[in-house]
């Protein structure tokens, strides 16, 4: 699982690499309770920014997944 800080760094990723720049009460909740798989992180984050995963264009939505899986991956080594 993603401890505070990694969430912000991931989210602050999105918003500079990929544009999903969430509000501030969006960051919050996933900050609090931060989705434990990838997947389902992914997801969310598309919901934040008002998108549903499902129908959302599969390129932007497997960069959004490839940067997501990196934190989780890089969370995973050090912790």
């Amino acid at each position: 699982m993603l401890a505070d800080q990694e969430v912000r760094k991931l989210l602050d990723r999105l918003c500079v690499d990929l544009g999903f720049c969430l509000r501030i009460s969006e960051i919050e909740r996933l900050v609090r309770d931060p989705p434990k798989e990838v997947l389902t992180f992914t997801d969310e984050v598309f919901r934040s920014e008002g998108m549903d995963p499902d129908t959302a264009d599969r390129h932007l939505y497997r960069q959004v997944r490839d940067v997501v899986a990196a934190a989780f991956d890089q969370a995973e080594s050090v912790g």
